[in-house]
């Protein structure tokens, strides 16, 4: 909560004493990577996928990465990915040596358009990684009719949307895997860490041995792979915020159902929630009909946090377009060029307090005069 003059951050990560009461008793327990901590993490975890099999890593992008790894997937294979995203997105296909297809978006939801998923699959296309931005559920349903037509695998990148949902199933509950961020920023954190959700055993077992060296038993390498495990401080702490989890998703979800009741200016568009989706609000994204810069600038004047996710596409970043560029190779992507130019996201978190909200909303109803 802030007093009427201070400013209101975009984002609030949450450490408190239980998460530093957790982090230091497993510290002083003396075991302190992949133990009994990663274990309960990974079996609490999974009530929010269906129950299907968790494998906690260190990051998101590791999760993305080793899950593409894990499905075998490499040079001479294409995934089709969103470029208004996050780059790790795409940059976990480029590592393992895949070819990204970029797709272009829905309008309303910022998430994977379908249909242009289906204009975009040739007989390289091996699999679709759809991305549930801001915590609003891509069209699961629609894509993953189309991936049984074809044959693909989908892997969902849902690093940023924990408990969010498709007419009841769970993100990370719908392809081969799903992928997840505790990264602070992110609606519940581990300091830093990731975590795979899938329902093929083979899978989950090969994704443990490539998050740990390739090794099941110490020293019995069984494939090559690397070291993206978890420690048990990062563990213990998500843990805890799987505990409060719940609480903060409802607060989130009410305090953008106020926002959206609220804000009236005519040039500021309010988010749009599918039908059949729960729409978990990682972020409060608007877009700004006129000059965005003038509109954050006087956000920021006035103390509200704010911020834009994603200013360039990815297919407009240097180590995508360069390769293209020499390749002659060009994307037609209206919806996420209007996305990128459009959005802002505004502060949602479960620390707001209603004047919080209230001091949000006066200011976005301003903005309707000034540009």
């Amino acid at each position: 909560m802030t007093d009427a003059h201070e400013p209101i951050p975009a984002a609030h990560p949450v450490i408190d004493q239980e998460e530093i009461d957790a982090a230091v008793r497993v510290l002083r327990s003396g075991r302190v990577v992949q133990g009994p901590e990663v274990a309960a993490f990974e079996a609490e975890f999974s009530d929010l996928v269906d129950q299907r099999h968790c494998v906690a890593v260190n990051s998101g992008t590791s999760a993305l990465h080793l899950t593409l790894l894990g499905l075998g997937l490499g040079p001479g294979d294409e995934v089709i990915v969103p470029s208004f995203s996050f780059a790790a997105s795409a940059n976990a296909v480029r590592l393992v040596g895949a070819d990204v297809i970029f797709a272009d978006v829905e309008p309303d939801t910022f998430c994977l358009d379908p249909a242009a998923v289906e204009a975009a699959i040739t007989p390289r296309t091996a699999a679709i990684m759809p991305v549930h931005l801001y915590g609003h559920p891509a069209a699961m349903d629609r894509i993953m009719a189309i991936a049984e037509q074809h044959g693909l695998a989908v892997v969902e990148d849902a690093c940023q949307a924990h408990a969010a949902a498709l007419h009841g199933t769970p993100v990370g509950a719908f392809g081969a895997a799903g992928t997840f961020s505790f990264y602070p920023t992110k609606n519940m954190h581990s300091l830093e860490g990731g975590m795979v959700s899938t329902a093929d055993a083979e899978l989950a077992r090969t994704l443990r041995l490539l998050r740990n060296q390739g090794m099941e038993q110490r020293y019995a390498n069984e494939i090559v792979g690397a070291n993206m495990r978890m420690t048990d401080v990062a563990a213990a702490v998500g843990r805890v915020q799987r505990g409060k989890l719940d609480g903060w998703t409802e607060k989130r979800i009410a305090n953008a159902t106020y926002l959206s009741a609220h804000i009236t200016a005519p040039n500021v568009i309010t988010p749009k929630t599918a039908e059949g989706a729960r729409h978990v609000f990682h972020q409060y994204t608007v877009r700004i009909q006129g000059d965005r810069d003038a509109a954050m600038a006087r956000l920021t004047e006035a103390g509200i946090g704010n911020a834009v996710y994603y200013p360039t596409p990815i297919h407009r970043l240097r180590p995508y377009w360069e390769p293209d560029q020499k390749a002659g190779r060009t994307w037609d992507l209206p919806e996420t060029e209007r996305a990128a130019a459009e959005v802002v996201s505004l502060p949602v978190h479960p620390g707001l307090s209603q004047n919080d909200l209230e001091r949000i909303v006066s200011v976005v109803n301003t903005l309707g005069e000034q540009l």
